[in-house]
């Protein structure tokens, strides 16, 4: 029986067309995908948000039996404003052998071939089951995942190996760092900047944190294990927004940061978090000093594991098996395996395309791609079939 191709490529159309971006609400392309299981006859369940705007998507297909396997992708798509897209981000362009699309690769790819697999999936008489694992806003910082690991073992049944779709270019990824995600404001005392000694600079604070972290960086990479599986072999650190002040001539009311600590598997970045902290406490008491109002408000916006290496892992045998990949590799970016992991599932990366093309403008994902895909994914369909 030949792949289904055309299929998966029809659905990755639909998919793009949904402006899956994260923090807003994804009820409507998981819509889409619970009709698809419901023409098939799979059970499936939701688990939403505190506002009930965005949903994770668990299914079982086969036996209500644990063991099986869940295949496991985010919803979510990065925005394109910005970027130089010489193709419509949101439609997907066919050009030869490459399918042009925002999330093609990051990761709607997957998901469509997971999706058109189901109709397969459902005639199989399964041993053990197949389920679909969807999360929302992975992007900020696995922000649905954590739920839905929680919630698969609420309600089961509880799968043997989560497989996460991320574009590997098909290699077998069994590591991948964690992370803080973090918003630090600072609050100044503002005055005309002819006087700046009557006013406290929430920029110039927030620039000698930057100034801070960046050095902070650097000590880190000198301190790294050279034996790490990792590359960078460090934690590291990056300021990714600045926002703040009025005018030139106004000293600075308000400035905020959103920065990030990627941490590197086994450590959990404790230890660097709370140096950060120490740090911004003294210069909080150094603004206060100047001026009692002023202050500095740190949140965290999302806090992710990373995940460790398990030789063990019932998830790294049963994709050695299927997919005839046995060396493995790891990765400096985040993603939900850390998760579920850390909930007791098994987890690794495995999936269709290549981080180069994550986030990019004329994001893209091969035809090949997405073929070998199912290919995998036939062949694990199989051995849950064959499996007793």
């Amino acid at each position: 029986m030949s792949l289904p191709v055309s299929d998966a490529i029809a659905i990755l159309a639909d998919l793009v067309r949904f402006r899956s971006l994260s923090g807003r609400s994804n009820l409507d392309i998981i819509g889409y995908m619970t009709d698809i299981l419901r023409r098939h006859g799979v059970a499936f369940s939701l688990d939403f948000d505190d506002q009930r705007r965005r949903a994770n998507l668990f299914a079982t297909i086969g036996p209500r039996v644990d063991g099986g396997v869940a295949l496991s992708g985010h919803t979510d798509v990065v925005p394109v404003e910005g970027q130089a897209w010489t193709r419509p981000p949101f439609e997907l362009t066919r050009e030869g052998e490459r399918l042009y699309g925002r999330g093609a690769t990051d990761m709607k790819g997957f998901l469509a071939c997971a999706l058109a697999m189901v109709p397969r999936f459902a005639r199989a008489d399964l041993a053990r089951p197949v389920h679909l694992a969807f999360t929302y806003d992975e992007e900020p910082g696995s922000i649905g995942a954590p739920g839905l690991a929680r919630h698969i073992i609420a309600h089961g049944p509880r799968p043997a190996a989560v497989i996460v779709g991320e574009p590997t270019e098909g290699k077998l990824v069994v590591g991948h760092k964690g992370g803080f995600e973090m918003r630090t404001r600072f609050r100044g005392v503002p005055a005309h900047s002819s006087d700046p000694a009557r006013g406290v600079s929430a920029i110039h604070w927030a620039a000698r944190f930057v100034v801070y972290l960046e050095k902070l960086g650097r000590r880190m990479a000198a301190d790294a294990d050279p034996a790490s599986a990792f590359r960078p072999p460090c934690n590291t650190v990056n300021v990714g927004v600045m926002r703040g002040g009025a005018g030139r001539s106004i000293i600075a009311e308000d400035c905020a940061l959103d920065w990030e600590l990627r941490v590197t598997p086994p450590d959990d970045g404790r230890a660097a978090m709370a140096r950060i902290m120490r740090w911004l406490a003294r210069a909080e008491a150094e603004m206060q000093a100047a001026c009692p109002r002023a202050a500095i408000m740190t949140e965290t916006i999302s806090r992710y594991p990373g995940l460790a290496f398990d030789p063990t892992s019932p998830a790294l045998a049963i994709v050695r098996a299927a997919s005839g990949v046995d060396a493995c590799e790891t990765v400096p970016f985040g993603a939900d395996a850390g998760c579920f992991a850390r909930e007791g599932l098994p987890a690794v990366l495995f999936g269709p395309g290549s981080i180069r093309q994550a986030h990019v403008p004329d994001e893209h994902i091969e035809i090949a791609e997405i073929a070998s895909c199912l290919r995998f994914l036939e062949r694990l369909g199989e051995r849950l079939a064959a499996s007793a």
